[in-house]
């Protein structure tokens, strides 16, 4: 016979239920929850994270999507005056708006393994109100995540978190720490939200696009992905006498690919882009 947590994940919400009491303890010692904050929980699940941030005396925000599991959790924690339900898909949620009458808040989550990146897409566009993150990732979602320049592992969403937050790698967690047991090793990594990006870029919107033009093709090179970039990006380096120029302009040799530049090197070859135009 199948234990509960196991006969209650679906597999379409991509739930993998944490059991591991060790690993539950050394997230709350990451985390240190305080009285006087205000903390979001993202997919609570059966609790076992959540049943500690409440004991911390905390106020709890907990963004629940199973509409099985919202009865449970709102049963089990009816008697605690701190512990608030929101049932929503953390996907389409307002972060700022469903913490108010808090300005702020940290993040705690054990992140489904098919959309993590996307919700941390989320909570990063609204970092306004969100200070800190503690999350659960599949261990290639938090490697990509945490990924520094030249390594292989680093990609467009890579240069996003490092402009807008300060990451840190904290532990491993083995697949037996949940039921049903995934296939995969998790991690746990820190994200503390920077107040301003971390670049001197004259147009955030334009680094964007030119970071996703340049890790299109990640086999080839920088110069190449430039010139194969979509058409405003070209009207803009023709106006620059071509992407080679640009790159000289940046001091970026145009043999490099995507994964070994620097944030502060993408912010130069936006900003050589936009020179004179």
């Amino acid at each position: 016979m199948e234990d509960q947590p196991t006969r209650f994940a679906k597999r379409r919400f991509g739930q993998n239920f944490l059991v591991d009491n060790h690993v539950v303890d050394r997230i709350i010692a990451a985390v240190n929850p305080q009285p006087d904050e205000t903390i979001i929980e993202i997919g609570p699940g059966r609790g076992a994270l959540t049943k500690r941030l409440v004991q911390s005396g905390a106020r709890i925000m907990a963004i629940e999507f199973d509409r099985d599991l919202a009865p449970r959790l709102r049963d089990e924690f009816r008697d605690h005056s701190n512990f608030h339900l929101v049932e929503a898909d953390a996907l389409a949620t307002d972060f700022c708006e469903a913490i108010q009458p808090a300005s702020s808040a940290r993040v705690v989550a054990n992140l489904p393994y098919n959309i993590g990146t996307a919700i941390l897409q989320r909570l990063i566009e609204q970092g306004k109100c969100i200070r800190e993150m503690t999350l659960m990732l599949q261990r290639e979602v938090a490697d990509r995540v945490t990924a520094a320049a030249d390594s292989l592992a680093r990609g467009y969403f890579s240069v996003v978190v490092e402009a807008y937050c300060e990451a840190e790698t904290l532990f491993d967690v083995s697949p037996r720490a949940f039921r049903p047991v995934p296939k995969v090793v998790s991690t746990v990594v820190r994200l503390r939200v920077r107040e301003k990006i971390a670049a001197d870029v004259k147009d955030e919107s334009l680094l964007w696009q030119v970071v996703r033009a340049g890790f299109a093709h990640p086999r080839k090179t920088i110069l190449n992905n430039l010139r194969e970039a979509p058409e405003p990006i070209q009207e803009l380096l023709k106006k620059r006498g071509g992407a080679s120029i640009v790159l000289c302009d940046a001091a970026i040799p145009a043999l490099r690919r995507a994964e070994t530049l620097a944030l502060e090197e993408w912010a130069l070859l936006a900003n050589a882009i936009l020179e004179g135009s």
